[in-house]
């Protein structure tokens, strides 16, 4: 991994300064959502159990929750970096709203990224909808916390659409 970081230009000084914690990827995985694409969402199977309660019970108060993304692989991670450097970016703006392989909690198997129809998708828009209101009133419940809210520690943009299982 180490190897991956040196290509995108990812210093043992970034990290560092960031105080991010290495993240261990997930090997027992299964489909927790199928979108209307087909696109299947994988997590471990506490963090889904966790997820399905969640969701039904935000349904049952009139809030729609979808998953917009879950696990992601260490190497899916290289991938979306390396993306974003093709199309002209900065490391250093890049890993202000992306975790640096290894690092990020997707890889956990326990994060998810959420919306819901009256909301743009990954947008900090996504404070103000009826579905982060209920999250915030109610996902700990469930075992969810925001893992980044405003000003955190790690430096990451505030990201009220992602929530990781902690229980």
């Amino acid at each position: 991994m180490s190897n991956d970081l040196e290509q995108l230009g990812i210093s043992a000084d970034m990290l560092d300064a960031r105080e991010l914690l290495l993240q261990v990827e997930a090997y027992v995985l299964e489909i927790a959502e199928t979108d209307e694409n087909g696109r299947e969402y994988l997590l471990t199977p506490e963090a889904t159990k966790a997820w399905h309660a969640m969701k039904h019970a935000a349904q049952d108060d009139g809030i729609i929750l979808l998953m917009v993304s879950a696990f992601r692989s260490v190497q899916r991670q290289v991938e979306i970096i390396q993306a974003k450097l093709d199309q002209g970016g900065s490391i250093e703006a890049i890993l202000s709203v992306c975790a640096p392989p290894g690092y990020s909690e997707h890889h956990t198997g326990r994060a998810i990224d959420i919306t819901t129809p009256d909301a743009p998708e990954l947008e900090i828009s996504f404070e103000t909808s009826s579905a982060f209101a209920w999250l915030s009133q109610h996902a700990a419940h469930f075992g969810f916390v925001m893992s980044y809210p405003q000003d955190n520690r790690c430096g990451f943009q505030y990201e009220p659409w992602h929530w990781c299982y902690q229980a």
